[in-house]
């Protein structure tokens, strides 16, 4: 049951901040930086810009029609879309991975704040097994999970305060913090000694490591980044005005999100290379085991330097991680708010509720459950493969061959030129891209997900 008077975001910045921060997460600090140490460089970062561009941003805009000209959440609007046809289930597709995405990504959020509370106690000071330190607390049968449940209570402070009191208010405070706390890092960072190293690295394209498995991870950390196919773009675009400009608010998201990625590298890779003996292709430890060690040795003579670049680090990860678990329970409360006419709260009650429990299995998977496995996955990893592997790159081609062939080409034209009032001259491409070469592209990569 949708309500007639349902929310709206209240202005043009409140839109593409609240976009940007459903984009913006840990993906762009966390798992971008990774992808680019294991992959080469500046050469998946040109890989990277043009998926973006040809492939990320029409599948955005697709999204951002979706949800604005339904005007529901994500279950809902194929219903109304496509009513009496399958399609629906693919709307619930969207529901199901941010249910259990949001699951065991707040476990790693909940990390974040466990890191910065380390970091303002200067419990890394003194520390020197940072691998130990990582592998005691994630193993830890209660720590992380605590940390993951009060992320999420968080998450649910703000859920319930609504869109435009909530999220929108919210995303106008976090997302200018999380860029300035970036531009902080990035001139701390280029200050280290030997960080020119680090800066060649990310700048100085080397094409001959560029193989197929580079340009295929450079696509999906695209779909990844953009947080394409999980429901939260369509959810938010629901809340979108008539005015808003679909193409121009999705290049500014995509612009924001890229930009944020590539100063993440910024902040790392110099960082990285100012440290003797320390290798930037670190993958998922980068972040929690390497860059502590950085943080103790390259400021071993200036302590609180140190200390100051520790804490604004992990701030800033705790930032990020916020505004993509905010989009991501968004995506749920909306669900079974309008479907089952229960007030916002109660949903909300209900989807933060579901996620505690659901992650704490999750959690206790790095621990007393980690033999407990599934086709040899624990319930972190099978989480993770679902949703990374199969819902998403999936629901992502889906999306493309609803907008592309399913929807009537009037319909769309009339959605990203708003009814005629904005000039669109590359609309035939735009649509050649959703039919043919983006389903395609998605396609190569569930395939190669499938097949590591």
């Amino acid at each position: 049951m949708l309500s007639k008077d349902r929310a709206n975001f209240g202005s043009k910045i409140g839109i593409i901040l609240a976009s940007a921060g459903s984009a913006v997460g840990l993906g762009n600090i966390w798992r971008f930086p990774c992808e680019v140490g294991s992959n080469g460089g500046a050469a998946f970062i040109l890989i990277y810009l043009l998926c973006i561009t040809f492939l990320g941003i029409p599948v955005m805009v697709s999204e951002f029609l979706i949800g604005r000209h339904s005007r529901a959440n994500t279950a809902s609007a194929y219903q109304i879309l496509a009513p009496g046809t399958h399609w629906k289930w693919l709307g619930l597709m969207g529901v199901v991975a941010a249910f259990l995405i949001l699951s065991y990504y707040a476990v790693v959020a909940g990390w974040t704040l466990e890191y910065t509370f380390a970091s303002a106690a200067d419990r890394f000071s003194g520390e020197k097994d940072f691998t130990g330190f990582f592998n005691n607390f994630v193993s830890n049968p209660w720590k992380p999970a605590a940390c993951m449940a009060l992320f999420l209570l968080l998450t649910h402070i703000v859920i319930v305060r609504g869109v435009k009191e909530g999220i929108e208010k919210f995303s106008k405070i976090m997302m200018p913090m999380l860029l300035l706390i970036i531009c902080m890092l990035v001139i701390c960072s280029f200050s280290m000694p030997g960080s020119i190293e680090g800066l060649t690295f990310l700048l100085k394209p080397d094409f001959s490591k560029v193989t197929t498995k580079v340009v295929l991870s450079a696509m999906g950390q695209a779909f990844f980044s953009l947080s394409l196919g999980m429901g939260c773009l369509c959810t938010y675009a629901s809340y979108f005005s008539d005015e808003a400009n679909l193409m121009k608010t999705a290049a500014s998201v995509a612009s924001i999100d890229t930009l944020v990625a590539i100063m993440a590298g910024f902040i790392i890779f110099p960082a990285v290379y100012s440290v003797q003996g320390l290798s930037p292709d670190a993958g998922p430890g980068l972040v929690f085991v390497t860059l502590p060690n950085v943080f103790r040795i390259a400021f071993g003579n200036v302590p609180w330097l140190g200390y100051i670049f520790s804490l604004m680090f992990y701030v800033l990860l705790v930032l990020a991680a916020l505004t993509s678990t905010i989009s991501l329970h968004e995506v749920s409360t909306a669900y079974i708010h309008e479907s089952y006419g229960i007030s916002r709260k109660q949903a909300a009650r209900i989807v933060t509720g579901i996620c505690i429990f659901l992650g704490i299995f999750c959690s206790l998977s790095f621990g007393i459950l980690s033999d407990t496995t599934w086709m040899g996955m624990t319930v972190f990893d099978l989480f993770d493969f679902v949703t990374a592997k199969l819902i998403m790159p999936l629901g992502g081609m889906l999306i493309c061959i609803f907008t592309g062939w399913y929807l009537d080409r009037r319909l769309v034209q009339a959605e990203v030129t708003n009814r005629g009032r904005l000039r669109l001259p590359f609309f035939g491409i735009y649509i050649f891209i959703l039919r043919y070469v983006a389903p395609l592209a998605i396609g190569i990569i569930f395939v190669n997900e499938l097949l590591k």
